[in-house]
Order: structure tokens, then sequence, then C-alpha cells
């Protein structure tokens, strides 16, 4: 289901585009280092994110296609 990936990786950039404006208006030390983790929280998204679209990795389980199976009993 690449489609959520397409759609968390929209997420992520729309944030972005809020949060820009305000990252360098951060004054303190406390506020630099928290914009510093969410930008690296950011990247982190973008790459496992983009690491499912080019298949580099699995999909999570929930996200996986499943091939239903009809079982039979063997007597």
């Amino acid at each position: 289901m690449r489609h959520y990936a397409v759609l968390r990786i929209l997420l992520a950039g729309f944030l972005l585009y809020i949060a820009w404006p305000q990252i360098p208006l951060a004054s303190s030390q406390l506020a630099s280092l928290f914009w510093g983790v969410w930008l690296l929280l950011l990247v982190l998204v973008l790459g496992s994110n983009l690491a499912t679209l080019l298949q580099m990795t699995r999909p999570p389980i929930l996200e996986q296609d499943r091939q239903l199976q009809r079982k039979t009993l063997k007597h």
C-alpha cells in the first residue's frame, strides 16, 4: 500500500511548511534544541517512507498485501 507512504510524506511536508517560519525565531538554547530534534525526526520519517516507496524495506505488517489462501483438511 504505497499510497500510505505518499500520504505520510505529504503530511510531513505540510508540517515542515507550517513550521519553517518559526525555526529561525528560536531565541533560546532550549528552543534551538527542540527544533533540531523536530527536524531530525522529520528526516527520519521522510527517509523511512521513501525507503518504503523505493521498496528498500518491507512495509509495516498492517500495510502488507494479504493473499487469501484456502486451507483444506487432508485426511
